[in-house]
């Protein structure tokens, strides 16, 4: 079994999505319908859902930690809407945390599950260094080194994202 993790941008470009789904596709290949791979995703907009559909596609079941009760309704954009309600009905597992708000201490407590829980960590990430604010995609790349976890860097040549985290 195999558990693999995801963090990264939600602001990718329209030009970027194809290349990171590709490059998912790609990451997780090795894996694919074996039965033993489990994603564990937030599957926010952007890198997080890409992740959860690559999953999905390789055969593996999807575990879903939503940072707060009131997640998908105040976070979850109305072009996001269908596809986040999607994954969740298609995950094997979804976890509500006990926050009741969607804030940075939300998604730090999330991206703490999704460390705690994982055997790798892939990372759509431009590979600029943290905000300084907390909870973000860099902030975990960090907090997943440090404990040990691998971290698989996902960001294709001609990458980009449509604004700075």
């Amino acid at each position: 079994m195999m558990t693999i993790a995801v963090t990264g941008h939600m602001d990718l470009t329209e030009d970027t999505i194809p290349l990171v789904r590709a490059a998912l596709d790609d990451l997780l290949e090795p894996y694919a319908d074996g039965g033993d791979l489990v994603g564990i995703s937030c599957i926010a907009k952007g890198a997080d859902s890409l992740f959860a559909e690559a999953v999905l596609r390789a055969g593996g079941r999807l575990a879903v930690v939503i940072p707060s009760r009131d997640y998908r309704r105040e976070k979850v954009k109305a072009d996001h809407a269908d596809l986040f309600d999607q994954l969740a009905e298609a995950a094997d597992e979804v976890v509500v945390l006990p926050n009741d708000t969607a804030d940075r201490h939300a998604y730090e407590a999330a991206n703490a599950v999704l460390l705690k829980r994982a055997d790798r960590l892939v990372a759509v990430w431009d590979g600029k260094p943290p905000s300084g604010k907390g909870g973000g995609t860099a902030d975990t790349v960090l907090e997943a080194r440090a404990a040990g976890i691998p971290v698989d860097v996902v960001w294709p040549d001609g990458a980009a994202r449509r604004s700075a985290e």
